[in-house]
C-alpha cells in the first residue's frame, strides 16, 4: 500500500470518536508509527504498550500464558486494553482495545510457523484473526510491515472506517477470522462477573464539553429511586469543584448483598435517560476501589457516608488501617465532597466529625446554606409502596 493510502486511512481513523489502547508484542511495530505520525493521533491513541519481554507480558496478563503467541493471548491482551481504555477515555467515546502477538522472522530460525494473532474488543464485539505466513519468503521487516497493515485494517474496521487493503499474502498463506457480538445484557453480565470494570451511559450529551480528562465529579448511590435531591446535590457539588464531568455511579456489586440483576440495572439506568444525566455502572462497591477505578475524581457523598469512611469499625477496628486505606485514595488524587445529612434525627455536616489531620485535605464540605434537602430514596420507596 502507498504511503498516501495509509495516511488517508489513518486520518479517517483519527476523525472518528474511537479512543483506543493498543498492546503489541512480537511484530506490527510499524503500525504504531503509522498511527502516531499522522496529526490527530491524540484523538485515537490513549496508550500504546509493547510488552516485549516475557516478564513484561507476564506482568501485563497477570499470569504466565500457556503460549505467548496464541489466539488466547491476543484475546486477553485486547480485553485488558479495552478495560484500560475505559479508564482513560472520555464518557461517550467509542472504546477500543487492541491486542497483537506475533512470532515473526528473527535472527534464529523458528521451529514453528511464522504467524501472528490479532484481536480487537469493543463494547459489543470481539474480533480475532490468525495469519500464518510462509517461512523464508520475507525479511523480518517485510513480515512486520504485513502484520502492521493487518493491525491497521483491524483498527479501521473497529472504527467503522471504510478501507480497502490489497492483500499482500500468497495463496498458500492462511487467514482465520472469527467474531462474537455482545448484547447490552451480555455486557452487563460481564461487568457483574468482573470481566470489565464499568459501563458508561453518557446521556448528558449537552455536558460533554464540561469533561476534563483528569477529573470526574461522581455521585455514587443505589438511586432506588433517583430523586430531585440527587440531581440538586450533584449540581451544587459541580459548582464547588469548579470543573469536571458530573455523573452518577451505581455499583452492580454490593459488599453485603447479592449483585443487582441485569433487568434491575437497566430499570435504574432508564431513570437517568429520562433526565438526561450520565450514569456509570461499575462493579466496585468500596470507595478505595472506586478511587483506583476513577483516579483524580471528586466523590460526592453525604455526611453519613463520611462518618462511615472514617470509622475504624469498618476497618476491623484498626485506626491505622483506616488511615492507610484513605491515604491510598488521597494518592490517587481523589477527594470527597460532603453534604449534610440527617443522622438519627440530627442534621450533621462535615465539621461535626473529627477527620484525621493527614486526611483533612481530601474532605471538602458543602455548606448547609448551599444544599440541604431532607429526602431519601428509602422514604420515597416507603411512601410509594416500592
Amino acid at each position: 500500500m502507498t504511503d498516501a493510502c495509509i495516511r488517508g486511512i489513518v486520518e479517517a481513523i483519527h476523525a472518528t470518536p474511537t479512543q483506543a489502547v493498543v498492546y503489541v508484542a512480537g511484530g506490527a511495530s510499524q503500525a504504531l508509527g503509522m498511527l502516531m505520525s499522522v496529526p490527530g493521533a491524540t484523538n485515537t491513541v490513549l496508550e500504546a504498550v509493547v510488552p516485549y519481554s516475557r516478564m513484561s507480558m507476564i506482568q501485563l496478563l497477570g499470569k504466565i500464558p500457556t503460549h505467548y503467541c496464541s489466539q488466547q493471548t491476543a484475546v486477553s491482551m485486547a480485553l485488558l486494553a479495552y478495560n484500560r481504555a475505559l479508564k482513560l477515555s472520555k464518557p461517550g467515546a467509542a472504546v477500543l482495545g487492541v491486542g497483537f502477538t506475533g512470532a515473526l522472522a528473527s535472527t534464529h530460525p523458528k521451529l514453528g510457523d511464522h504467524r501472528f494473532h490479532l484481536s480487537t474488543r469493543t463494547s459489543d464485539r470481539l474480533w480475532v484473526s490468525t495469519v500464518t505466513l510462509s517461512k523464508g519468503l520475507r525479511t523480518r521487516e517485510q513480515e512486520d510491515k504485513i502484520s502492521s497493515h493487518h493491525l491497521l485494517k483491524a483498527i479501521a474496521n473497529a472504527c467503522k472506517v471504510p478501507a480497502t487493503f490489497i492483500s499482500e499474502l500468497m495463496d498458500s498463506e492462511t487467514v482465520e477470522e472469527s467474531e462474537q457480538w455482545f448484547s447490552e445484557d451480555q455486557e452487563l453480565e460481564q461487568l457483574i462477573n468482573g470481566d470489565i470494570p464499568f459501563k458508561v451511559y453518557p446521556f448528558a450529551r449537552a455536558e460533554t464539553e464540561m469533561f476534563n480528562e483528569e477529573r470526574k465529579i461522581i455521585l455514587p448511590g443505589s438511586f432506588n429511586p433517583l430523586h430531585d435531591g440527587h440531581l440538586k446535590l450533584l449540581e451544587v457539588a459541580t459548582r464547588i469543584c469548579g470543573n469536571g464531568y458530573p455523573c452518577f455511579e451505581i455499583s452492580a456489586v454490593n459488599a453485603d448483598k447479592p449483585p443487582l440483576s441485569v433487568p434491575r440495572i437497566k430499570d435504574r439506568v432508564k431513570q437517568f435517560e429520562k433526565v438526561g444525566k450520565t450514569v456509570i455502572i461499575s462493579n466496585q462497591p468500596l470507595f478505595y476501589k472506586k478511587a483506583e477505578l476513577f483516579p483524580g475524581s471528586a466523590f460526592v457523598i453525604g455526611a453519613d457516608t463520611a462518618a462511615r469512611l472514617i470509622n475504624p469499625k469498618y476497618y476491623d477496628w484498626d485506626y491505622g488501617k483506616m488511615v492507610e486505606i484513605l491515604s491510598g485514595c488521597k494518592r490517587t488524587g481523589c477527594t470527597f465532597v460532603v453534604a449534610g445529612r440527617n443522622i438519627d434525627g440530627v442534621f450533621k455536616v462535615l465539621e461535626d466529625f473529627e477527620i484525621p489531620e493527614v486526611l483533612q485535605d481530601i474532605f471538602v464540605p458543602i455548606p448547609a446554606e448551599m444544599f440541604r434537602m431532607d429526602i431519601s430514596s428509602t422514604e420515597l420507596r416507603k411512601k410509594g409502596g416500592l
